[in-house]
């Protein structure tokens, strides 16, 4: 049993995410460690899969990276809205072919089996392309009350293939995912991973990730992997990675990062006020006259402490960056303030733009 101090669990998630003073090289060590980069097209500032590695590697990263790592290297790859690690594959697979779907997509995909022969045989004699190169053949519609499919069926017959593994997605094209035929998508010399030893290996890679976690949180599964903690002040069972515990004193110490909303470090809410009290909340869907910190605030991480959050947004006519508001949670100090202002003019040269605003 780890006996953690709450100073040392913070530090132990800050150095997991990849968030502390020493710096990884590239966006494959990136996603190697965090498993996996969140896509999304919100972009006030930079889309999450430009941001998460950018807070991660600093000015030397480039956007054209990640698409070399997944397009041209394939040291990456997507799936269900995320960039990840290749060496995750062969788990991944094997969860996809196991996959079990719930009645309703089961019976969908059972009504419209000439439908789902369709898309199958178009990609596999044609080759990768959008969905909207591809025929809607369906025989029933989806009835989509949650809104996140259109009339046609090409998308989501797409989507649900692709969670059992027999198409995946080899590229986009902006933002238009590139489709293929799943056996060309993952290599048939994969090594095989039995389904159940497939989950032991993913709850290791979000325990590796995570650095810490609830032993039964819905938010960061990760079973039994690792070894059992207690942290001070807490009264929750957790798991620790063993790792992250013996490369404690090897801290390099921290520094100022800020988080794209849809980072992972701010995924898992309830751990982020058991060890951080801090109870984020992404005002994007409220009203405006509802926002306290802004519609897309990125929060702002000093050492293991969160002490603000920034509302900003990209100017793309005016070609800057304009700062609406640095939101101070715990006062800042005159190097907090330094620190936070300089980090943000990095991320305003990262971007290649002039950061007004900022006082």
């Amino acid at each position: 049993m780890h006996e953690l101090s709450r100073d040392d669990a913070r530090r132990l998630v800050v150095r997991a995410q990849l968030l502390d003073a020493q710096r990884p090289g590239d966006v494959v060590e990136v996603a190697e460690q965090l498993g996996s980069i969140k896509i999304d097209p919100t972009a006030t500032i930079a889309p999450a899969e430009q941001t998460v590695p950018w807070s991660r590697i600093g000015w030397s990263y480039e956007p054209g990276q990640l698409r070399k790592a997944v397009e041209q290297d394939r040291l990456l790859f997507e799936h269900d809205g995320q960039f990840h690690a290749a060496s995750l594959m062969p788990a991944m697979v094997a969860r996809m072919r196991g996959r079990v779907f719930r009645a309703q997509a089961t019976q969908w995909l059972e009504a419209n089996a000439r439908f789902r022969v369709d898309v199958l045989a178009r990609l596999r004699a044609e080759g990768p392309m959008p969905a909207a190169q591809i025929a809607d053949t369906s025989q029933v519609a989806h009835k989509d009350e949650a809104g996140w499919y259109g009339s046609n069926q090409v998308p989501r017959m797409l989507d649900l293939l692709s969670y059992l593994g027999e198409v995946g997605i080899v590229g986009r094209e902006g933002r238009q995912r590139v489709w293929d035929i799943g056996e060309r998508v993952y290599p048939s010399d994969l090594p095989v991973v039995e389904y159940e030893e497939a989950a032991r290996i993913l709850e290791e890679r979000r325990l590796q990730a995570a650095g810490l976690a609830r032993q039964k949180s819905p938010w960061t599964p990760v079973g039994m992997a690792g070894e059992p903690a207690t942290v001070e002040g807490s009264g929750w069972k957790w798991r620790v990675d063993p790792a992250a515990v013996a490369g404690l004193d090897e801290d390099p110490g921290g520094r100022v990062a800020i988080l794209n909303p849809y980072d992972g470090m701010l995924f898992d809410r309830p751990r982020l006020r058991e060890l951080f009290d801090f109870d984020y909340v992404l005002e994007q869907f409220k009203p405006a006259s509802q926002r306290r910190y802004g519609y897309f605030a990125h929060p702002v991480l000093v050492g293991d402490r969160f002490v603000g959050l920034l509302d900003a947004a990209l100017d793309k006519k005016k070609e800057n960056l304009v700062v609406a508001a640095v939101h101070e949670l715990v006062p800042f100090d005159e190097d907090d303030a330094e620190m936070v202002r300089s980090e943000i003019l990095d991320l305003g040269q990262w971007l290649g733009v002039p950061v007004v605003g900022l006082g």
